[in-house]
């Protein structure tokens, strides 16, 4: 029998991101489990950061726990320094080059950041764990994306059908809802709460909702 260490683990979870035409919903359940087991039922994924962004990650907690901690440092120097805070755009392009840093020892995250864009529009950054991004207007991430992104390619991203629509925030929050409610009912990883983060030039608010617990 071989046995080998891993410094990694994965505690599961789902987040979700959409952007809308000058606001972003941010979403995160907050289960926190590894392998059958379940470690917290709250322990959230989605952090609301300084400059008005909002990061949703997961993967492993500790490495998650650890990249925010040093965003929030990065940015309170850009503060100091510039006196004003950080863009989105460029907080996004930031953590490219944090996570780039780390390539070979990666943080084992994956990341979905939302922020207002220069012109005051809502966008979604998506990043996989060594600083390759791109920008979107939806995007989903975790145990449960492979179930979550058909459904918001749909009612979102409007594949295959003929109108495109302008959401408003109820509407979006009303789509992200059934997104979680059906997913944890397929996902034992994803339960418990529901974060959402809300996104506008006024500021960022937050929602808690109950989920699944079984």
């Amino acid at each position: 029998m071989e046995h080998a260490f891993s410094p990694y683990t994965d505690n599961g979870g789902t987040t979700v991101a959409i952007a809308g035409k000058d606001f972003v919903v941010v979403g995160g359940d907050t289960r926190q489990s590894e392998g059958y087991n379940i470690n917290s039922r709250y322990a959230p994924k989605v952090f609301a950061l300084s400059n008005g962004s909002v990061l949703a990650t997961g993967g492993m907690y500790a490495d998650a726990v650890t990249l925010v901690k040093t965003l929030g440092m990065r940015l309170e120097w850009y503060q100091f320094q510039h006196d004003k805070d950080m863009s989105s755009p460029a907080l996004a392009q930031m953590l490219s080059t944090i996570l780039y840093g780390k390539r070979f020892f990666p943080y084992y995250v994956w990341n979905t950041l939302g922020g207002l864009d220069e012109n005051g529009e809502g966008a979604v950054f998506s990043y996989d764990p060594v600083g390759n991004f791109q920008k979107y207007k939806y995007g989903c991430g975790g145990s449960a994306s492979h179930l979550i992104q058909p459904f918001l390619d749909n009612q979102i991203g409007r594949k295959h059908l003929d109108t495109q629509i302008d959401y408003t925030i109820e509407q979006v929050k009303k789509i992200m809802m059934d997104a979680f409610t059906s997913a944890t009912e397929r996902d034992i990883y994803t339960g418990d709460n529901l974060e959402i983060f809300i996104i506008t030039k006024d500021g960022v608010t937050k929602e808690l909702h109950p989920l699944k617990r079984d």
